[in-house]
């Protein structure tokens, strides 16, 4: 089991939807999550990519101030080259001494993507994703032995293609890759070599496994997978859930009806998912994949101290046990988190676990504080080969540099809680 975090480069905040509470985007504080995640233990960070974000290569920025933590980097096809992309992964790969591991996006909003010169429909980015990763794959493999490639495919080629500087780790950096349609199923059992899935309720998780497992022994492959969800997790359940409720407390109506008009005119099947769950969640659509359903119109909202028109409570919320769809509401992309206690939640990622995912890229609100909360309350429970993983340099599993706490009385050091 590998558990990550997030790097927030598209801002980070105490609620959801509104500047209050909010956090300024700086480099500070992203250097400020990435040696918390670094000093923790967590295996990498995933940073993601679009025009609400800092491009992801800011991960380099942040190699000198961390020493194991592995960066989760995205690349767009359609962006740039697949050569200058493997020139680029390779560098990377070699000044951070084998931390990079590449996330492909092959993007959602039609308006982003027409905004960044891609007009691509849903079913030609995947063809063209697909050679993408392939010419990059195969120019990073032969630079190994100095090897030259030319590719002649419907949407891209190379002549000659040659890296000169090849990547530390071999063949290539690891490649993940998420996306629900048939499409993306093929090219993640082509081409990746870990699948990742946003949270949806186990045995949804477990039919996508599935499919993609299938299709990749048909080819002879094997493929991991993984998981991206958020995370709130407190002391008790009560206080996870006043937590879950809290952090949307602030946000309007009118912002979520907003919001979600975005995400419907996406042609991301992922997110046409994560819209159905909010939307069965209020009773509006019986099934996933089907879209948001009637919303009500934009800047209506419900009276002040009365429920609200789109419902945002657990009981409205909560699509499967512990599984919220709350962040969903405004955020676009993974949109459901774990919310429980520390035996809860953990109990929850074996739950995912035992479907057969071994990754676990996790995030929270506000991300430098969630990510101290779940490593102190979770880590400690988690299986027990990742445990001794982690107790190698980590003061939570008993780490003989401490002390570890405040000293008491300036006299003595604090020993765990008796009660």
């Amino acid at each position: 089991m590998k558990i990550f975090w997030f790097i927030p480069t598209h801002g980070d905040s105490r609620y959801l939807g509104t500047s209050k509470g909010a956090r300024q985007l700086n480099h500070d504080y992203l250097k400020q999550v990435a040696v918390a995640a670094d000093s923790l233990g967590y295996e990498g960070v995933l940073i993601p990519t679009g025009r609400s974000c800092e491009d992801p290569w800011v991960a380099a920025s942040l190699l000198p101030v961390t020493r194991n933590l592995k960066f989760l980097v995205a690349v767009r096809p359609g962006l740039h080259q697949p050569a200058l992309a493997a020139r680029m992964a390779a560098t990377f790969d070699r000044l951070s001494g084998g931390r990079l591991l590449i996330n492909l996006v092959t993007g959602g909003d039609q308006a982003e993507l027409e905004g960044d010169g891609v007009f691509l429909d849903h079913a030609t980015r995947y063809e063209q994703s697909a050679e993408f990763i392939r010419i990059w794959r195969e120019i990073l493999t032969r630079s190994h032995q100095g090897e030259s490639l030319d590719f002649e495919g419907k949407h891209l080629a190379v002549k000659g293609a040659k890296l000169l500087f090849p990547p530390v780790q071999q063949p290539h950096p690891p490649v993940y890759f998420g996306g629900s349609s048939p499409a993306a199923h093929d090219l993640a059992a082509e081409q990746v070599e870990t699948y990742l899935t946003w949270g949806e309720p186990p045995a949804e998780v477990a039919k996508k496994v599935a499919d993609v497992r299938a299709r990749a022994s048909k080819l002879g492959r094997t493929v991991k997978f993984g998981i991206r969800l958020h995370v709130i997790v407190r002391e008790t359940d009560e206080q996870a859930w006043a937590a879950a409720e809290e952090l949307i407390s602030h946000v309007s109506d009118d912002t979520v009806v907003r919001a979600q008009a975005v995400f419907a005119r996406m042609d991301s099947e992922g997110q046409r998912r994560m819209a159905a769950l909010h939307a069965r969640a209020r009773n509006q659509a019986p099934t996933l994949g089907t879209g948001v359903s009637s919303l009500p119109p934009e800047g209506v909202s419900s009276p002040r101290g009365g429920p609200s028109a789109i419902g945002r409570t657990r009981k409205d919320l909560e699509i499967s046990p512990n599984l919220w769809a709350g962040v969903g509401l405004v955020r676009g992309g993974a949109g459901t988190a774990l919310v429980g206690d520390p035996q809860t939640v953990a109990a929850r990622i074996e739950e995912y676990a035992a479907l057969g995912l071994d990754t676990f890229v996790l995030s929270g609100y506000p991300h430098l504080d969630e990510a101290y909360r779940f490593a102190e309350l979770v880590f400690p429970l988690l299986p027990l080969p990742l445990r001794q993983q982690l107790s190698s340099g980590n003061p939570l599993f008993g780490n003989p540099l401490g002390p570890f706490g405040e000293t008491v009385a300036n006299d003595f050091v604090p020993r765990a809680s008796q009660s």
